[in-house]
């Protein structure tokens, strides 16, 4: 029975034994009509980590963050038109102003915003068609204080969490720790992504901070630690990223004429905004064109800029690609699809088991017992887990597969993508035949592997994971999929 079908039928089991607590069946079949809607990724992250920035790099837009909306969770949804709604503790839901301009949205609250407890912003975007983003309030604390209640509310109301820190540091990972106290928590890293989410001022600013902030993502993603808590790291600048994608044609012909000045010229005058600001330039440029571009880009975003644009990338377009690339937001965008989106079900799933063992172990009742068991035995059959456990496993290598094994491996178990097509490896308009073929011998040499008893435990296991994807996929050619 696949993730979400066991999940579905929980949940129903739940509702029957809860049958006479009318607060928790709504509960449940809240978490039911959740299975049928888009994933929900909730941006958390401490104070001054770039939550808003990087909620607009993925979208593409000046969007968040909502005017005076501290303390309160914003919602942004996918709609036919800009709509915001706040929803006041203890009053009825008030619509919002809101003002398009150029490049976004403005909404003002109108009233103290410790009064209100959700917005919801619907924006119509190809980013939000599969998912809802959610920004939070800053997270504080550790395991240590016990959970924070703004985490509290992420876990239950998320399928997904993109982590944004600065470094990755001690107390970022004590935070992450203190979400895995359940059953659920524990089964696996799976709904977690770790963002350094200020790459641009990795390395003191320099020119090749973004590079550096690279390097310490790849360290913390072989860190044994980190891998018990986030399914990957990535590196990003969401300023730069955000500029790139809203570059206009003024801003390119403001850097192009930065670009004239001498690089070590122009870097005395980029120590720092007020210095950039100020001082006089051997260019002509006035001083709203100068803040703009601040405000847009920060200071490393145009020293950046006009660098790129002195090595040859000179048209609005080329400069565009080239600071979504170097910010970083490509990979995280891709590693969303892939770690978050691609496996939608499998994260939805995982929402409604958490909200079923939280219930059962926070009022417990006659049958709630057997019902804790059949949680436990749902996590510990889901094979949609074991795949994502086995790429946490070999992406730190101490499996011991060599890297054309681990590449292969991680290809089958959906690493690359969940398709067929993807997963085996061949041309998306491969017939059916081609894609069993393909499909039969992958199956077959992994279970070799998982029956070699001079290999390694965890390597066979490892196999096992392996040849169990190659069967679902033959299972799902037999049955006509593609």
């Amino acid at each position: 029975m696949r993730l979400d079908e066991a999940a579905w039928g929980l949940l129903h089991q739940a509702i029957e034994l809860y049958q006479d607590n009318p607060r928790a069946v709504a509960e449940l079949r809240h978490h039911v009509a959740r299975l049928e809607q888009p994933l929900r990724i909730a941006v958390v992250g401490p104070w001054r980590s770039g939550k808003s920035t990087v909620l607009n790099a993925l979208m593409g837009e000046e969007v968040a963050p909502v005017e005076r909306a501290d303390g309160a969770f914003t919602w942004y949804e996918d709609g036919a038109a800009p709509h915001a709604t706040a929803y006041p503790v203890g009053q009825p839901p008030q619509e919002l102003a809101v003002v398009k301009s150029a490049t976004g949205l403005r909404v003002d609250l109108g009233w103290g915003a410790g009064d209100v407890r959700d917005i919801v912003v619907r924006w119509p975007t190809r980013a939000l068609r599969q998912i809802t983003l959610i920004d939070t309030p800053a997270v504080t604390g550790g395991a240590e204080q016990g959970r924070a209640p703004v985490l509290e509310r992420v876990l239950r109301d998320s399928d997904a969490v993109l982590y944004l820190t600065r470094d990755g540091r001690d107390s970022d990972l004590r935070v992450l720790e203190s979400a895995r106290d359940t059953a659920v928590g524990q089964s696996a890293p799976v709904n977690v992504i770790m963002v350094l989410s200020r790459a641009d001022e990795t390395g003191g600013g320099r020119i090749d901070g973004l590079l550096t902030a690279r390097q310490l993502a790849r360290r913390h993603y072989r860190d044994p630690r980190v891998n018990a808590l986030s399914v990957n790291v990535v590196a990003c600048s969401g300023m730069v990223g955000l500029a790139g994608r809203m570059l206009g044609e003024s801003d390119f012909a403001a850097l192009a004429t930065l670009a004239q000045v001498p690089r070590a010229e122009l870097d005395a005058h980029l120590i720092s905004a007020d210095r950039f600001l100020g001082g006089e330039l051997p260019v002509r440029l006035d001083t709203e064109v100068r803040a703009a571009l601040l405000g847009r880009f920060g200071v490393f975003g145009v020293r950046l800029a006009a660098t790129l644009v002195r090595s040859g990338f000179d048209s609005r377009v080329k400069l565009s690609a080239e600071l979504i690339r170097r910010s970083g937001l490509t990979e995280l965008r891709e590693s969303v699809t892939r770690c978050f989106i691609d496996r939608r079900d499998a994260l939805k799933a995982r929402s409604a088991l958490a909200a079923v063992e939280a219930l059962l172990r926070a009022e417990p009742t006659r049958g709630s017992a057997e019902l804790v068991g059949a949680v436990e035995q749902i996590l510990a059959g889901a094979h949609e887990f074991r795949e994502l456990r086995l790429l946490v496993a070999l992406r730190n290598t101490r499996l011991g597969f060599d890297a054309e094994l681990a590449a292969e491996a991680q290809r089958l178990v959906g690493g690359d993508g969940v398709g067929l097509a993807a997963r085996l490896g061949v041309e998306h308009e491969a017939d059916v035949r081609q894609l069993w073929e393909v499909a039969a011998e992958a199956q077959w040499r992994w279970r070799d592997r998982a029956e070699d008893p001079l290999l390694p435990l965890a390597q066979r296991r490892g196999a096992q994971v392996v040849v169990r994807s190659c069967e679902g996929m033959i299972a799902e050619l037999v049955a006509g999929g593609r």
